[in-house]
């Protein structure tokens, strides 16, 4: 098995002495483990942050085998890391993706869609700028994974409008008129979910509430609490940003 391909970086650990076990996104082959030699060395520590795109190639003698990688960096994000809440950000992205998607697997847009997440946070100035597409990429991730959420029509009546709020056990919206005798009981669902365009604050928070259920019930299992933890850091960084708590 051989070949080459543009990837996103996605988690680390290490192997060995001076090596490490590399999980590579790309857009064509999915999610691929791969054995980075010198991966703690000098040379290759900046290569290997989470966020970086690469250019890999991966070789292995069998199917099963292990494949090793040669990798070079293509863009990198370090400078990113002095940022607390664009380095928690990226870190949670792209940790989830390497606990959650089978390997092997090639999601196409979940590359795609990732890729431009990292984008965002890398321009926005503000996590107001990238905070909903961070919880739009949960929602593709869910949904990609057979999870999605059906924000189409109110699961009691059908309507398409006034949709304004999300089962915890079903999954689906749920109307203005429907939703009111069940006020605490549901989650929110903000207006940019279903119609894009900007997000405030409090519609970030609500995004992310709705989409940290859903994650924690049918993604991450026991164990994966640690990285739901840094979820929940980061969540609160971003209250705290948004003046939220």
């Amino acid at each position: 098995m051989r070949f080459q391909t543009q990837a996103i970086v996605c988690a680390l650990r290490n192997h060995g002495e001076h090596g490490a076990v590399v999980r590579l996104l790309s857009p064509e082959h999915g999610l691929q483990a791969a054995y980075v030699r010198g991966a703690r060395g000098r040379r290759m520590r900046p290569v290997l942050i989470a966020g970086n795109i690469v250019q890999a190639q991966l070789s292995a003698r069998t199917e099963t085998q292990l494949p090793q990688a040669t990798l070079e960096l293509v863009h990198s994000r370090g400078p990113l890391l002095s940022e607390p809440l664009p380095a928690g950000a990226i870190e949670w992205a792209t940790v989830l993706t390497a606990t959650v998607l089978p390997e092997g697997q090639p999601y196409p847009r979940i590359y795609q869609v990732l890729e431009a997440l990292l984008e965002a946070i890398e321009a926005a100035p503000s996590a107001s700028g990238w905070g909903a597409a961070l919880v739009r990429y949960e929602l593709l991730l869910l949904a990609e994974l057979g999870f999605g959420l059906d924000l189409d029509r109110c699961a009691v009546t059908g309507a398409t409008d006034q949709l304004v709020a999300v089962s915890p056990r079903s999954g689906r919206a749920v109307s203005a008129a429907e939703a009111e005798p069940y006020a605490g009981k549901l989650f929110a669902l903000p207006r940019f979910v279903r119609e894009g365009g900007a997000a405030s604050w409090v519609d970030i928070d609500q995004g992310l509430a709705l989409t940290g259920h859903f994650l924690a019930r049918d993604l991450l299992s026991e164990r994966s609490r640690p990285i739901a933890e840094a979820r929940s850091r980061l969540v609160e960084r971003l209250r705290r940003a948004g003046g939220l708590a």
